[in-house]
């Protein structure tokens, strides 16, 4: 029997200023236990509000203080029988160092396209592009 309840999480499409074309990197997780790369996101602590748990999910899991900016599409869909509902929001690193963790071996930053084409899932490529397209309209 699955439960209906809805599993809330929160994360970031972290980025950083870069002398790149296009003058943007943007950073991606590796999780050694899923072996995917994906943005920084985790689950809600009881009570916690969403953009709160992003930003504290990106110190988790890359080590970077970040400034949000902002919000972007949330992502839908099933774990184990349960919805999940996960909201982004664009956030600039401002500062700090990844350490690796068992949750997060290495963090990659990386140009928007060679980020989108590293993601692992699907459901999280149209996150770049709403990325880039929050940053022109800033």
């Amino acid at each position: 029997m699955s439960d209906g309840t809805v599993i809330r999480a929160a994360g970031c499409v972290l980025w950083r200023r870069a002398s790149a074309p296009g003058g943007v990197e943007i950073a991606l997780v590796h999780r050694p236990k899923y072996d995917d790369w994906s943005h920084p996101k985790g689950k809600l602590k009881r009570g916690e509000e969403a953009l709160a748990g992003a930003v504290r999910e990106v110190a988790e899991e890359t080590g970077m203080d970040c400034r949000p900016g902002p919000e972007l599409p949330a992502t839908y869909y099933e774990v184990n029988g349960r919805p999940k509902e996960v909201r982004y929001w664009a956030a600039e690193a401002c500062g700090g160092t990844f350490v690796p963790n068992d949750e997060v071996d290495r963090v990659a930053w990386l140009p928007p396209a060679e980020a989108r084409g590293l993601l692992t899932q699907d459901r999280d490529r149209p996150l770049v592009d709403a990325f880039l397209a929050a940053l022109r309209t800033a």
